[in-house]
């Protein structure tokens, strides 16, 4: 069977460049959305297994770039710090990822895509969610099992986890690194579960590896932007693109 690399139009695979270094940049700015901006594009042209495997080895370079940005003590402080987080969301991701090729996914993006919209198009307009103590623990496990089984299907758990950071008032760096954490771990987690699913193998992969350096550029720019906003820019920034991301998902619900 021939490689996917070798049947993409060169054209088509030029458009999937520059997808990957805009999904990168967007990514190195504010953390999250490449695989969301990747699958979104790819998919125009790609089968939807196909985008999905593109996008899984730039988002394990990515991510463990994005995690370990600060150095691995900062890493390991927020791997411990968001532990129950991060476990769940792995586990849901591991457990969902084989049922890839079996649930329809259209319901489960309007699901995702409709309260992220909302939140982040409140959010924008003054409206503030802020969770206290005493109620944290528990929207960490029904956020985290949201994001994690919504990963294991469509390569995409960023919305949550972002909404939860922002509504626990995480500041910037560490929203980041804690981003880049629960990501890298996740984009683990999701590279094993679909060497077992079927999805990345021999024929598939070579296009997913050659979309890395792409990747990598964007996020080297994103970062450079990241770097000279403030705490204020950065959370408006980041809500813009959850707006943007949950009316995606929204809109790939609709045309299922």
């Amino acid at each position: 069977m021939p490689l996917i690399l070798t049947q993409i139009d060169p054209i088509l695979l030029a458009v999937a460049v520059v997808l990957t270094v805009v999904a990168g940049f967007v990514k190195g700015a504010v953390g999250f959305a490449l695989p969301m901006i990747m699958i979104s594009g790819l998919g125009s042209f790609l089968s939807p297994e196909v985008a999905l495997a593109a996008l899984i080895l730039p988002t394990v370079a990515a991510n463990l770039w994005q995690a370990l940005r600060d150095g691995i003590t900062a890493a390991l402080a927020s791997a411990l710090r968001f532990r129950v987080y991060i476990g769940i969301v792995l586990l849901f991701i591991a457990g969902s990822a084989q049922l890839v090729r079996i649930l329809p996914d259209w319901i489960l993006y309007l699901i995702l895509g409709a309260p992220v919209t909302i939140f982040a198009v409140a959010q924008l307009m003054g409206w503030r969610l802020h969770l206290k103590p005493a109620h944290r623990r528990r929207a960490e496990v029904i956020i985290a099992s949201i994001a994690g089984f919504i990963g294991g299907l469509s390569g995409v758990w960023g919305p949550p986890t972002v909404a939860y950071l922002t509504a626990i008032d995480t500041p910037k760096v560490e929203h980041v690194r804690v981003q880049g954490v629960v990501y890298a771990l996740g984009a683990v987690v999701l590279l094993a579960a679909h060497l077992n699913s079927g999805v990345l193998d021999g024929h598939t992969a070579p296009l997913s590896a050659a979309l890395i350096a792409p990747a990598m550029a964007g996020m080297f720019l994103g970062f450079w932007v990241q770097d000279r906003l403030d705490q204020a820019r950065f959370r408006r920034a980041t809500l813009a693109v959850l707006a943007v991301a949950g009316l995606n998902l929204v809109r790939r619900g609709l045309v299922g």
